[in-house]
């Protein structure tokens, strides 16, 4: 198996997830500012141009870093990130989305709709940009008081892919200025959990 990945939140995901696993892959880093995703040789793996992008041994292709990390954790199930029952599975995958659909996508809309990087993928809009900016600490204060009842992980008690994502997403909206509040103590201390799991360097 081969790993295309490079600069960027997704391939941050699942580098914390193999990590988590204990999983080693032959890596190929794909520069997107000399245009290595847009080359006809990596749109052959990808249309869409983009990472991660993960490459079985009998050529088939998985794009997508949750599929990615899907994939991983039916070959690797130990320790399992996805829960271990039909309710934990269902936890992990609503608080996925939740963080995925109400945090991720708020910080990535700052950056896709601001950054040079994405001028050429879509129609830039920087009023919704601000929008989008002033919008994230209350994003996260809704997740503050869900964390409320002292729960060490998003899903319960165990740590799994939500707690990636949303560590991802603060680590990205750190990248463009918008922190965490201090404020938020619930989140924080969630936040402070995770970092400090030597994965994150992954």
């Amino acid at each position: 198996m081969k790993l295309y990945q490079g600069m960027g939140p997704n391939s941050y995901r699942v580098r914390i997830f193999m990590a988590e696993k204990g999983i080693t892959l032959p890596m190929a880093n794909i520069d997107f500012f000399k245009n290595e995703h847009r080359s006809p040789e990596f749109l052959k793996l990808n249309s869409l141009g983009q990472i991660p992008v993960l490459e079985l041994d009998d050529g088939t292709i998985i794009t997508e870093s949750v599929a990615i990390c899907r994939y991983l954790e039916e070959t690797h199930p130990e320790p399992p990130l996805f829960g271990t029952d039909a309710v934990s599975r269902a936890k992990v995958e609503m608080w996925n989305r939740r963080a995925e659909l109400v945090i991720f996508a708020t910080v990535g809309n700052v950056a896709l709709h601001t950054e040079d990087f994405f001028k050429d993928r879509l129609t830039q809009f920087p009023a919704f940009a601000e929008t989008e900016r002033q919008a994230v600490p209350k994003k996260w204060a809704w997740l503050d008081r869900e964390l409320a009842d002292g729960r060490p992980f998003l899903a319960g008690d165990s740590f799994s892919i939500a707690d990636i994502t949303a560590g991802v997403c603060g680590w990205l909206g750190e990248a463009f200025g918008m922190e965490i509040p201090a404020s938020l103590t619930n989140v924080q201390r969630w936040n402070e959990r995770v970092r400090s799991r030597p994965t994150w360097n992954a």
